[in-house]
């Protein structure tokens, strides 16, 4: 199961996988790959953070 704490643009990604851009009002944006420990990009919008919505499902992608 995804773990649904959001996370701000900037910050290292925990876990491979897919990730939702999430406005503050709870709001969905577009959605991004990042693999483990890479950067997550800025959002389109202020405000906004990333949850992750589907991890990879191969042992790199754990952690």
């Amino acid at each position: 199961m995804p773990n649904n704490k959001p996370l701000k643009p900037g910050n290292s990604a925990p876990r491979s996988g897919q990730y939702r851009q999430v406005g503050p009002r709870g709001g969905l944006g577009r959605e991004i790959t990042a693999t483990k420990g890479e950067t997550l990009p800025p959002t389109t919008k202020q405000g906004s953070s990333y949850k992750l919505v589907d991890p990879t499902k191969n042992k790199s992608g754990q952690g």
